[in-house]
């Protein structure tokens, strides 16, 4: 029996943690890479080094193997289109991927579908950007909204978010201003911006789900997730205090994203709780997501094994949680760089503690990996996933 070959674009942490999760399987894994020093590449053996936005590379790589996907969304969807038209499985489809390219595609396709988002459109330059500004304003006072609303500022509708369409991610091309004057910053690099209000929300949540081509698909427990300086830190699985009927919601919200997008693999629907009791969707990610790297350990199938069998068109595996409570912490670099000196500490003080690093050199802020707890207590649970990533971060000592 042959095992099929997958071809995984992009040699990131999720392209490392993906090729872990096929081994079990037998799957072999083509990897295109940036770099022989890239995360994946460092323990995948069939290594491609090359340009993915160069289509003759891409072409070559992919001759080799039986399914492509991905470890990011950067990949062009004219390259994608080729691929498809000589007979190459793309998954997901380059219909999909674009929602995830381009923010303002996936917006307008997410209004047409019902999705809840928060008010937006493509802006030209910062009058523009006032213009929206105040046409938020204006729906406010209409509503009978505007007299609550303390100082000048926000009765003009500010603050708005701007985000370019396409390439951020991690809090990179993404501002929230408070003037015209603010929003000059992300028209300089001459690419399309959209305005979106600024949600006035309790919490972020992300709901993972995973579709295959026949149409099978499993949903995880929505998580919480906290952000610090626009990075994730940590992600709480499930999401505490979340109602049951509001938690239903974001996964069928999810999942009908995943099926009329016509999304293959794994999707992130990451989202804003309000503080009157809505979802509004934020951002959407089609690939293994950071949200879910608590699946590895509190989860019967985790996000990477779920992924691969989904792009393969195999029976997905269940999602259900193997503990009450499970906590993602992501672990970043700082300034010790030895980090490996810190396991003795973590792993004698926490057995249970699953560590999971990236291969990374050790750069301030940079993400080197992240660890996994689990239990019934979640102060508990919590407290020892934070620990451990202070503790190997070198922020706390004992």
């Amino acid at each position: 029996m042959t095992f099929p070959v997958i071809g995984m674009v992009g040699g990131g942490q999720l392209a490392r943690m993906t090729h872990e999760a096929g081994i079990p399987l037998g799957i072999r894994f083509r990897l295109l890479s940036d770099t022989p020093q890239d995360s994946a590449a460092q323990v995948v053996r069939d290594v491609v080094v090359g340009d993915y936005r160069d289509l003759d590379t891409l072409r070559d790589f992919a001759r080799g193997c039986d399914v492509i996907t991905f470890d990011h969304e950067h990949v062009p969807t004219e390259h994608l289109r080729v691929l498809e038209a000589e007979g190459i499985p793309v998954r997901p489809g380059p219909d999909a991927l674009v929602h995830a390219q381009d923010k303002g595609v996936m917006r307008t396709r997410l209004s047409e579908i019902g999705i809840p988002c928060p008010r937006h459109r493509i802006v030209t330059d910062p009058a523009d950007v006032t213009r929206f500004a105040r046409e938020g304003a204006a729906r406010e006072g209409a509503a009978g909204e505007g007299a609550a609303r303390e100082g000048a500022a926000r009765e003009e509708g500010w603050p708005v978010v701007l985000k370019t369409v396409r390439g951020g991610y991690d809090g990179k091309g993404v501002w929230v201003v408070s003037s015209e004057a603010e929003a000059a910053e992300p028209f300089r690099a001459g690419v399309p911006v959209l305005a979106e209000e600024k949600v006035d929300y309790v919490r972020e949540l992300a709901a993972n789900v995973v579709r295959s081509p026949h149409g099978q698909a499993v949903a995880y427990p929505v998580v919480e997730s906290i952000q610090v300086d626009g990075v994730c830190d940590t992600v709480i699985a499930p999401a505490p205090g979340l109602p049951p009927e509001l938690s239903a919601h974001a996964q069928e919200t999810a999942l009908t994203i995943a099926k009329e997008l016509g999304v293959i693999g794994h999707l992130a629907v990451e989202l804003f709780e309000t503080r009157d009791g809505r979802i509004l969707v934020n951002e959407l990610a089609m690939r293994p997501h950071n949200s879910g790297h608590w699946t590895q350990d509190g989860a019967v199938t985790s996000q990477f094994a779920n992924h691969l069998r989904a792009v393969l068109d195999l029976p997905l595996g269940d999602p259900r949680p193997r503990a009450p409570w499970t906590v993602m912490a992501n672990v970043l670099g700082g300034d010790y760089p030895d980090m490996y000196q810190g396991y003795l500490h973590c792993m004698a003080r926490d057995p249970r503690l699953k560590i999971h690093m990236y291969g990374k050199d050790v750069k301030p802020g940079r993400k080197v990996g992240h660890v996994n707890t689990y239990g019934d207590d979640l102060a508990d649970v919590r407290e020892r996933a934070a620990h451990a990533a202070a503790y190997l971060r070198g922020t706390i000592t004992e």
